[in-house]
């Protein structure tokens, strides 16, 4: 793995540094709402509004890299981000925070489609694996560092805001000087919801559920902590805690999806998810506690977007997987903007404990419906099952793309056998 780290360390760096801009962002923005006053709905819209764009970049920054290449692309919206950061303290009004996270969320997808492009380009079939895995431990520990970082200043000024600017600015400098070549591109069309869903209901309802989930804890946590009295430092702390749990939990639980039934996998995940969230819904519980519980929600939440996905490629066929990549992110993308409005909604109803029912009834769903599953289809035998890849909700079509083709058990893939039965 060191060798791949050496080939790709540029690139690698440079996607930290833009994690830890956009990490920094999520939860400042969180705690900045509830020091100007902004209603918990309100702030609701403003994450929302992110994965919004984040959705419609998805969509569209395929064609503008085949229309203008990598390089004008990368520069253009990583331009456009930074400045975005700044305005935020600018203008502390929560329609035009709506409208800037819709922008930034459109500019961040599309930055990461292409610095993905770059990165997989720069991997060989026999590194892809381990360049994934690599790829999302400096997700992870890119947002982990961003929460440290809040602590640096004053979150009612601009020095955070300025710092996350001068990160993300600091982000295109390793990568565009890199020696990596721009990579050919081109992208396919997604295949159709319906028949993706008649391939891997399971995969489909799946992630669309952890699309809901991944969203409130990527932009719902500091609007909690705010409400529940949190300082920065314990909603930083805390937020830190999701993701440390969602790095050290993916290799164990990967280890365990390539050797038994993943939809058991998924529903004893799901419901260790469930149980540690109605704990945090039903109980007062002191800091220390409710660490743990960030814990075990991270790091349970993340692992099953990765097992959703490698469960969804045991029933492909090596030509369906760039379109399955597609509508699954188009999937994931539609349930991350439905999810803070809803718990907006539900923490107005019955308060701040409403951000651990909703967490707690998303994974309840998907092990009701894991269990429907199971009874409806027969699994996969073990050997043909391709491998587990660690990935983040957050990574786009191509790692999507890349992360299939590398799990694939034989030439033929696991969808291949899936297609026999």
């Amino acid at each position: 793995m060191l060798r791949v780290f050496f080939a790709s360390w540029t690139l690698l760096l440079g996607m930290m540094l833009l994690m830890i801009g956009n990490g920094l962002q999520g939860t400042l923005l969180g705690i900045r709402g509830s020091i100007e006053g902004f209603e918990t709905w309100q702030m609701s819209v403003v994450m929302s509004a992110y994965f919004a764009g984040f959705l419609l970049g998805s969509q569209l920054a395929p064609g503008m890299i085949s229309r203008v290449g990598h390089v004008r692309v990368f520069a253009g919206l990583g331009s456009m981000i930074s400045a975005v950061l700044v305005l935020y303290a600018a203008a502390p009004d929560w329609i035009a925070w709506s409208a800037l996270r819709v922008v930034i969320g459109f500019c961040f997808a599309g930055v990461y489609v292409t610095a993905e492009s770059w990165l997989n380009n720069a991997a060989t079939n026999e590194t892809r694996g381990q360049t994934l895995s690599l790829y999302m431990i400096v997700q992870m520990v890119g947002i982990i560092t961003a929460q440290g970082l809040l602590n640096l200043a004053d979150p009612g000024g601009y020095n955070l805001f300025v710092i996350a600017s001068v990160l993300v600015s600091l982000a295109f400098t390793p990568i565009l000087l890199s020696v990596t070549p721009a990579p050919g591109f081109s992208s396919a069309k997604s295949m159709g919801i319906v028949k993706l869903f008649r391939i891997s209901p399971l995969g489909c309802v799946g992630i669309f559920l952890m699309g809901g989930i991944y969203s409130v804890l990527f932009g719902m946590v500091a609007v909690w902590g705010a409400l529940v009295g949190l300082s920065v430092l314990e909603i930083s702390t805390f937020v830190a805690a999701i993701y440390l749990g969602g790095l050290v939990f993916q290799y164990p639980i990967g280890a365990l999806s390539d050797r038994m039934d993943r939809r058991r996998l998924i529903i004893g995940v799901a419901g260790l998810c469930m149980l540690a969230s109605l704990i945090g819904f039903v109980l007062t519980l002191p800091l220390v506690v409710l660490l743990a519980l960030a814990l075990i929600i991270g790091g349970t939440a993340n692992p099953l977007y990765s097992l959703l996905l490698a469960h969804t490629n045991d029933f492909l066929q090596s030509d369906d997987m760039a379109g399955a990549s597609g509508g699954l992110l188009f999937l994931n993308g539609v349930g991350a903007v439905a999810g803070p409005l809803v718990l907006g909604w539900l923490m107005s109803a019955v308060g701040p404990s409403g951000f651990f029912l909703f967490v707690a009834v998303l994974s309840a769903m998907l092990v009701g419906y894991g269990f429907w599953r199971m009874s409806r289809r027969a699994a996969p035998e073990i050997a043909d099952q391709g491998s587990y890849t660690p990935l983040t909700p957050g990574a786009s079509v191509v790692t999507l793309d890349a992360a299939f083709e590398a799990a694939q058990p034989d030439e033929a893939g696991g969808g291949a056998h899936a297609a026999a039965r």
